[in-house]
């Protein structure tokens, strides 16, 4: 597996053959000036909810690759009268196999409406098995006791968790959840894109440090093996 970091809570996964990307949010991200959108390549979109700084770019780089977009019943409908059809809905508790590996749609604790106003369906993410290897991508939440049920059911190698508070859970929560999901490998995201979600980047690292985790918080470009 290979995670490349587009910026805020945006990723690029290569596994199993294919081009993943999660919650497309880089046009207007100025943090991610250098990510050349044109060039980027995916067969497939996961997006967790609706909130703009998750689909922003998500009809547009639907039309550019091609790709199916995996995402909630209600932003299914939503990218149906858009005109994006390539669509496979899912809901919480529900899993898929595809050609890459097995996508489980969980729970996560957060609100969802997409750009315009229209209800986006339940905040979600995602637990992928592929390449012999598990990963969660947390999608925006808060703490959940729902994350001790997948400390029990998977055997998470890595997880994506945000750390950037007010929105999402902190940096304090993110270890905690760590704990939860039995996975001391974490990989940060929603942080600094806003002035509500600026972290201190020395601090958060030195937390982590003390309670004997991983924490990569990446560089927007930066490629990480799993």
């Amino acid at each position: 597996m290979q995670l490349t970091y587009y910026g805020h809570s945006s990723f690029l996964l290569q596994t199993g053959g294919k081009n993943i990307v999660f919650d497309p949010f880089i046009k207007n991200n100025e943090l991610a000036s250098e990510i050349d959108f044109n060039s980027i390549k995916a067969d497939f979109i996961l997006v967790s909810h609706g909130h703009f700084d998750h689909t922003e770019d998500l009809i547009e780089l639907a039309n550019q690759t091609g790709a199916t977009v995996v995402c909630s019943w209600e932003i299914h409908a939503w990218l149906n009268k858009h005109g994006i059809t390539k669509t496979h809905p899912m809901n919480l508790g529900g899993r898929w196999v595809f050609d890459f590996g097995t996508v489980h749609m969980v729970y996560a604790a957060h609100s969802s409406s997409l750009p315009d106003g229209t209800y986006g369906g339940t905040a979600a993410g995602f637990v992928i098995e592929s390449d012999k290897k598990v990963l969660y991508y947390s999608g925006d939440t808060a703490l959940t006791k729902d994350m001790e049920i997948l400390g029990s059911r998977f055997n998470i190698n890595h997880a994506v968790l945000p750390i950037g508070d007010n929105f999402t859970m902190g940096y304090q929560d993110a270890c905690v959840a760590s704990d939860w999901i039995k996975c001391n490998n974490i990989i940060a995201m929603h942080f600094d894109t806003f002035g509500f979600i600026k972290i201190n980047h020395r601090e958060v690292d030195e937390y982590f440090k003390q309670h004997n985790k991983n924490l990569s918080i990446p560089a927007i470009g930066k490629t990480i093996t799993l």
